[in-house]
Order: C-alpha cells, then structure tokens, then sequence
C-alpha cells in the first residue's frame, strides 16, 4: 500500500473508533472486532493507573488505544512544552497538562477530525486550560522550529509509512536539548510476510512496527543522541491469538514465527543542546 492509502485507512478506522467512544462504548474491547473495526488486542489493555484516570473524562479514557503511558515515564516538569504526535482523544495530552502545570503548555497532534472534536470535548470536561490540540499529520508538524521541550507519542510512530520523516519533524519542533519520549511497539527478529501484508494489523499497531534495532538508527540518523529502546511488555503469541485471528491470521502456522517477537518499548531521544 502507499503511503497515502495507509494514511486514508488508519483516519477512517480511528474516526470511527471515536464515534464509538461517543456512543458511550471502549474503542476495543472484547475478543472479537469492534463495532470500529479495531480488534481488541493485549497491546492496548492496563497502561493507566486508577489514580491517573479517575480525574479525567471517560470518553477519554474509552478512547485510548495506546501500548503505554508515556506521561509516567517522561519526567515532565512545570512549565514545558509538550507535544503529542497522533493524540487521539486526548489522554496523554490531558495528563501531560497537569504534569506540566498552568505555566507549561501540551499540544495534542492528531490528523483525525472525529478524534479532535473528542479530543476537544474531553478537554472541556476536564477544564484544561493550557492544552491545545492542533490538526494534521506527524509527518508534517504544524508547529515551528525549536518550539517544544518534550515530544510524546503513544503507539502511533509505528503506524506512519514514513517513519523516517516523523523522526526528522520531531527532531526539529523540539528545542536544543529537548527529549523524545514515546511508547511504541517494536519488533526483534523476522517477522512473517502475511502479518506485514495485513492491513487490519497495521490499524492495530502491529505490522507498522519497526525491528528495535533499525528504530534506534533511525532516531541517530534524524540527529538524535543519546538513544535508548527499552522494552517494556514482551507479547506471547496466545495473548494476542483472538487478535491475530480476526485479522485473518492463521495463528497455528505462525506461532512458532511470531511468539515473543512483538514488544512494547519505551523510546528516549535527546536533541543535542546548541
């Protein structure tokens, strides 16, 4: 597929994720496919703490379809700037907020229509005055030069077909010595052509994902330092079996292929100070 069907694909399954949530239902839940097309998998399952959720709006909590948290990880500090690349209904975005306090300010990406409009309810339940969310693509940051402490993202990288550019664009929002902190799933060791061939997993933030190996060199070669993968959450092939399979995988075949090498990480990058 090119790069601008994968694109037309992912907004149209996310959109409809989020109406979804409108309605009042999880954006994937069950073992089955949901009414948004997105199958429920394990990579989306237990990444908030009670404590971080209970304060927000539950349509943003509906909504998320990450593989980690990576509020909890990034060390925000009052007064930065953070942004979210592929901000969805805005959860991360909404915990950055109060991370960073009234004098920092977190900018939420998402190219998205139905997930902004989300996105945007949600910050007017929560009464979150120093958020922002901004429309387009993560692979064209709406934002200008040396602008941004922090960039977050929570399993989206994965899901671009220029994963390249994505790097670059962060590389250049964020100001010297600005940190790259995502979640984002990962691969190590060959994976089967029929799971990079389906569509339905790349949606479902699988078969977009990058060797852990090859998205290090990437980040180094958009100029980042300082580069760390770290994994977080190794997948078993039997927690994700009812996923696979309703993307029409034969799990049987290609357990032995596949087992253990999908993985949650988190991502750190730093952008050399000046």
């Amino acid at each position: 597929m090119s790069e601008n069907e994968i694109r037309d694909v992912v907004r149209e399954k996310y959109g409809l994720a989020a109406l979804q949530v409108k309605d009042g239902r999880a954006s994937c839940c069950g073992t089955a496919p949901s009414a948004s097309g997105l199958s429920c998998d394990p990579i989306t399952s237990n990444l908030y703490a009670d404590h971080e959720t209970s304060a927000l709006p539950e349509t943003a909590v509906l909504a998320s379809l990450g593989c980690g948290n990576p509020t909890a990880l990034a060390k925000l500090e009052p007064g930065q700037v953070v942004l979210d690349l592929g901000s969805g209904g805005g959860i991360d975005v909404l915990l950055s907020a109060r991370r960073v306090g009234p004098t920092g300010k977190a900018y939420g990406l998402d190219m998205t229509d139905e997930m902004l409009d989300l996105a945007r309810e949600n910050q007017r339940k929560a009464g979150a005055t120093n958020v922002e969310f901004l429309k387009g693509t993560i692979e064209e940051i709406p934002l200008p030069d040396d602008t941004v402490d922090v960039v977050i993202s929570n399993c989206v990288i994965n899901l671009s077909a220029d994963k390249d550019r994505v790097l670059r664009e962060a590389f250049r929002v964020l100001k010297p010595g600005g940190r790259l902190a995502v979640s984002d799933v990962v691969t190590k060791g060959e994976i089967p052509a029929p799971v990079r061939k389906s569509v339905e997993l790349w949606i479902g933030c699988i078969a977009g994902a990058l060797d852990e190996d090859d998205y290090a060199a990437k980040l180094r070669a958009a100029g980042f330092v300082d580069v760390t993968v770290e994994p977080t959450r190794i997948y078993r092939v039997e927690e994700a079996r009812d996923f696979l399979g309703s993307a029409g995988i034969d799990v049987a075949t290609i357990a032995s292929e596949v087992d253990g090498k999908f993985r949650s990480a988190f991502v750190r990058a730093v952008k050399p100070a000046a």
